[in-house]
């Protein structure tokens, strides 16, 4: 198992999913996860001179881009050598209260020395079409060997109280998901925008590192679906993410854990 924080956190065993770390609270749980951030930035920068993230809106992720935005972190990270892009984007102006470029922005990118140029958002005032020919156009020039999209140093990923990740809802179907790295599509979410631009699998499971964040006790009954073996992927779109050579962790508090039987 992968470190847990020492005493802020437990570990149960292995089960569906390759490691999950549980913490007493958001608060703990973000702590740890700028941690792993900074180390994930300070290893990668030493191997390949550059950082690659991807970062996940919602609320459960916005405690650790806060934190990161705070001493000590401000000071002491690589931002010149880091590039930001997201997994998905609602289709709303970046100044919109919906927006997931806009959250990061405000409380993480914008009080931080990371490069303009670096910042890569998906645009969601354009069309959806638009929108996903011009993501798809970005990460190809970001591509490895092999790929039309970059390698993510790091990943973030949170889950919603229906098991959606990212844009990918309940009911997508694995030929959806196949057609291409960036998609259009639609879903209804607690009153949020229903037209969405999301990244697909096949670029979530290139990814040297998968964090899923995940908090809150309306996340209970997804979390525990999902570390059940034979559950479906269509049905839950997180058992869809398995690196092909990365790690995936789950940090989640203990709310969200409550009902999974170890």
């Amino acid at each position: 198992m992968a470190e847990a924080g020492g005493s802020a956190a437990k570990s149960i065993p292995e089960m569906a999913l390759p490691t999950i770390e549980i913490y007493p609270d958001l608060l703990a749980l973000s702590r740890l996860a700028a941690e792993r951030f900074a180390r994930l930035a300070q290893e990668a920068v030493r191997a390949r001179g550059y950082f690659l993230v991807c970062l996940s809106g919602g609320s459960t992720p916005a405690r650790t881009y806060r934190l990161l935005a705070e001493a000590p972190y401000r000071s002491n990270l690589p931002w010149g050598k880091m590039a930001f892009f997201w997994g998905d984007e609602r289709m709303v102006p970046p100044d919109h209260p919906e927006s997931n470029y806009g959250q990061a922005l405000q409380i993480f990118l914008s009080r931080v020395p990371v490069k303009d140029e670096n910042i890569h958002r998906i645009k969601g005032e354009l069309s959806p079409a638009d929108a996903v020919n011009e993501y798809t156009s970005l990460l190809r020039r970001y591509g490895k060997p092999g790929l039309n999209w970059p390698r993510f140093d790091l990943l973030l990923l949170g889950m919603g109280a229906d098991g959606h990740i990212a844009s990918i809802f309940p009911g997508t179907t694995s030929n959806e998901l196949a057609i291409a790295p960036v998609l259009s599509v639609r879903g209804g979410y607690q009153d949020r925008p229903v037209e969405r631009v999301t990244l697909t699998p096949a670029v979530f499971n290139s990814a040297r590192q998968v964090i899923f964040l995940v908090a809150g006790a309306d996340k209970a009954d997804a979390l525990a679906t999902v570390c059940e073996p034979g559950e479906k992927p269509e049905d839950w779109p997180a058992r869809l993410i398995r690196p092909t050579e990365g790690e995936v962790v789950w940090m989640v508090d203990a709310a969200a854990a409550a009902k999974i039987r170890t």
